[in-house]
């Protein structure tokens, strides 16, 4: 018998028995979403169940596994819980073999770099976002100009690297990458993030016909489509 991994979990041989986890995630979360997609990329919707969750609500299902009450948040057999995107991503990987893997490693270093590109964008846009759903004299200038400039320059970035052939793998940072633009599609629309890439636009539109893209669609509004000045 394999040894044990940490966390519990025996390392995936192909006949070993089924490991049953919760993915615990909210739909309009980019973070979570790249999970979601994560576990229909890999074929293993028969191991891991995913259960909907609200957020900021003391009485979400959620926070009796991760007192942290983020998603996205996998509940391992042994009621071990993981947080955050990147972690959870390495226990999802751990259930197929290695070339099916998703997340980079330190042996492809420029696509470990594209993925962290991707997820930063995300915190920025997260941020960028939560400013705009307070009222308006709440907000901070500020940090909303911070925030557009940053979310800018990262999209142009991401643009030279698509036009380039970056992101042509369908591996993490790929997912991310769809994640991150569909929520600027559907829940930050004040971030007019097609305008002058079209390789960007190019490829998220063609993602679009991916069957773990088409399932996880997060859905829109949440009061960011104000202006960003």
């Amino acid at each position: 018998m394999p040894p044990a991994s940490p966390g519990g979990l025996a390392p995936s041989t192909g006949g070993d028995s089924l490991t049953l986890m919760r993915l615990f995630h909210a739909p309009g979360s980019p973070y979570a979403r790249i999970a979601r997609m994560a576990v229909i990329e890999l074929g293993i919707e028969d191991r891991v169940t995913v259960v909907e969750a609200t957020l900021r609500d003391p009485a979400s299902v959620l926070l009796p596994h991760n007192p942290v009450g983020r998603v996205p948040a996998l509940v391992l057999d042994d009621g071990t819980t993981l947080t955050e995107t990147t972690p959870v991503l390495m226990m999802l990987d751990s259930l197929v073999e290695p070339a099916r893997r998703l997340l980079p490693g330190p042996e492809a270093p420029r696509a470990l770099a594209a993925y962290g590109r991707v997820l930063g964008m995300i915190d920025g846009i997260a941020v960028w976002n939560r400013e705009l759903r307070r009222p308006e004299h709440e907000r901070s200038p500020g940090v909303i100009a911070l925030e557009t400039q940053r979310t800018a320059r990262v999209a142009d970035a991401l643009e030279r690297d698509v036009a380039a052939g970056g992101f042509a793998v369908r591996d993490a940072g790929f997912f991310a990458l769809v994640s991150a633009f569909g929520y600027c599609e559907r829940r930050h629309t004040a971030f007019v993030w097609r305008q002058g890439r079209p390789a960007l636009t190019a490829l998220f539109d063609a993602a679009q016909a991916l069957g773990s893209v088409a399932r996880t669609v997060p859905p829109a509004g949440m009061g960011s489509a104000a202006p960003a000045a």
